[in-house]
């Protein structure tokens, strides 16, 4: 299998999250400070500052949940497909979404997921039971809404193939979970979307592709332009 991942992004996100989870905290520390102040205006700024630091520590933490953190959900992702064909190519921040698995089982949008805990899909709903709960309020690791995030993935991803090759008719685009954690306990078979374990992703794969009948050249030429595109 190949790997193609945007080393660029990943060093510019990565420093993007220091850089504002250290402006939160000098931001925070000087709204603290002003909050011993007597005046009115001082305990207005410092209203202002705290809230300001929050936002600045939301981004930093979101930035570096995805850049940051090692190992990196794309260096697990390419770590999970390890083995794969070589008709198969990973592409990491390089296309119109996240991480895009081309090859003989289609076209296939893959969103890693570190959330642990037991992870269930009923009448509608992700929940996430379990886990650790600091890290879910304060670490922005909320299982969320999947179905949103795939949703906006493969509009996406449409609209990219639509402008680029409008008179080509792609594979359907697919789309899976991944989650990477090794303590999540996934329940969802009634889920909308897959969701599958990293441990299972490589084989999950593997048998689409017996099960689906992608043709060959327009994989190819799918892979050709975002070469060309990197």
């Amino acid at each position: 299998m190949k790997i193609v991942t945007n080393e660029k992004l990943i060093q510019r996100n990565r420093r993007i999250g220091q850089v504002a989870t250290v402006a939160s905290l000098l931001v925070l520390a000087g709204g603290l400070y002003l909050s011993f102040k007597p005046s009115a205006e001082s305990v207005s700024i410092s209203f202002a500052a705290l809230l300001v630091g929050f936002l600045l520590s939301q981004v930093g933490i979101f930035f570096g949940n995805r850049w940051g953190r090692q190992p990196r959900p794309d260096q697990l992702l390419s770590a999970s497909l390890k083995g794969l064909e070589e008709k198969y190519t990973l592409y990491n921040y390089t296309t119109p979404v996240s991480h895009l698995l081309l090859g003989p089982a289609g076209i296939w949008i893959l969103l890693p997921y570190h959330q642990s805990g037991k992870i269930t899909y009923d009448k509608g709903r992700w929940r996430q039971k379990g886990g650790n709960l600091y890290l879910k309020f304060f670490a922005q690791e909320g299982i969320g809404r999947p179905d949103l995030e795939v949703k906006s993935g493969v509009e996406d991803l449409k609209r990219y193939l639509e402008k680029s090759f409008p008179e080509v008719e792609f594979p359907p685009i697919q789309a899976a979970l991944v989650f990477t954690n090794e303590k999540t306990d996934i329940e969802v078979e009634n889920a909308p979307v897959p969701a599958i374990s990293a441990k299972k992703v490589k084989e999950f794969i593997r048998k689409r592709s017996k099960e689906l009948q992608t043709p060959a050249e327009k994989i190819q030429l799918l892979q050709q332009s975002f070469e060309k595109a990197s």
